[in-house]
């Protein structure tokens, strides 16, 4: 069986949905690799990695003036800042320097793949209109997102090139020393707070507990968005990309503390900074104890993500209609992939 040929860049490449992507590209035939990021890979991989600092246009325009074999750019970059008005700024310079020095630097370019999420329909800010849709309008409140989407839409003029976008909710996978990551902040906060003698209390606002929320296994992100970016009904279009199914924090805490073999408890409202803050030698412990691998307590979980993420007391929902319309039918069971993942974090020896 012969297969055309693809090259994939991946920007972001050590993130979760980065990670993830690169994963499932390199156990396909017809893929080779490139990825781009400021560090080095923790795992094992066969992407030839250059290195960038997306933040210097300088930077990216040497790492990426001679790239004559990348067809697909898979832009999953993201850098963190403490509030998310201040990511705007950062994560748009970034990709304003990225994306047109990599279109000058790869004239064989064919698509542009961009990740996104549900902050486009102002998910942050507050109850938004549910299930929120591909064609609802941009949120009037400023985002990357947007300028993203502006700097796209207007390099695109004259090109042959195509894009989409991807836009799930919270991206759960296995990586370290990543900011958005669910999966850590759940696996280090049961673990410590066991280690403490305390039952697994839900750490956030009543309401989130409650509350109907989504999530999106990194594992199918990346094949929706190879997805997305090889079949031609996709081209210049939105995807929601969801697990496909909803879950309230309350129906399946009890089986996160059956999975850490923990008495489930109540709400209970905590800054996670605060409560883990000077707790190192608490993991320490844990690490000697349980012959872990070695990562440093600041490394292993975003306290200040997790307390956003505990904090979404309205309905998280997103339509992923479209998707199965333009022909990706994937879905999985969220609660069967919080504890897989679990299995994954406790594999690698990252958690006891």
């Amino acid at each position: 069986m012969s297969f055309e040929r693809k090259t994939a860049l991946v920007l972001g490449a050590t993130g979760v949905s980065g990670r993830a992507l690169i994963s499932h590209l390199e156990a396909l035939p017809d893929w080779d690799l490139l990825a781009a990021s400021r560090r080095a890979p923790e795992f094992e991989t066969r992407a030839r990695f250059l290195p960038v600092d997306l933040l210097d246009a300088d930077s990216c325009r040497s790492a990426f003036a001679n790239l004559p074999q990348v067809t697909h750019l898979f832009y999953t970059a993201y850098a963190d800042r403490p509030t998310i008005a201040q990511t705007r700024e950062p994560n748009a310079l970034m990709f304003r320097n990225a994306l047109p020095a990599i279109d000058a630097g790869a004239p064989n370019l064919r698509h542009v793949c961009l990740l996104q999420g549900t902050k486009y329909y102002g998910q942050y800010l507050g109850k938004f209109r549910t299930p929120a849709k591909e064609r609802d309008p941009r949120h009037p409140n400023p985002h990357f997102y947007y300028d993203h989407e502006d700097t796209m839409f207007a390099l695109q003029q004259g090109r042959s090139w195509t894009w989409s976008c991807a836009r799930p909710h919270v991206i759960c996978g296995f990586a370290l020393g990543n900011a958005l990551n669910l999966i850590a902040v759940l696996c280090v906060y049961a673990s410590m707070m066991k280690a403490m003698g305390r039952p697994l209390t839900f750490p956030g606002k009543p309401g989130a507990f409650t509350s109907v929320y989504q999530a999106t296994d990194a594992g199918l992100l990346a094949r929706a968005m190879t997805w997305m970016a090889t079949d031609p009904r996709c081209a210049n279009q939105a995807f929601n990309v969801t697990n496909g199914d909803f879950f309230r924090y309350e129906n399946i805490w009890p089986a996160f503390a059956r999975y850490f073999d923990m008495e489930p408890g109540g709400v209970e409202r905590v800054d996670l900074r605060e409560v883990m803050a000077g707790k190192e030698s608490v993991w320490d412990g844990l690490v000697a104890k349980h012959g872990l691998v070695s990562n440093p307590f600041s490394k292993v979980a975003d306290w200040n993500f997790a307390n956003y993420a505990f904090s979404n007391d309205w309905d998280v929902m997103s339509d992923t209609t479209k998707c199965r319309q333009y022909g990706f039918l994937e879905f999985l069971d969220s609660e069967e992939m919080f504890i897989r993942l679990f299995d994954e974090f406790r594999a690698a020896k990252v958690i006891p």
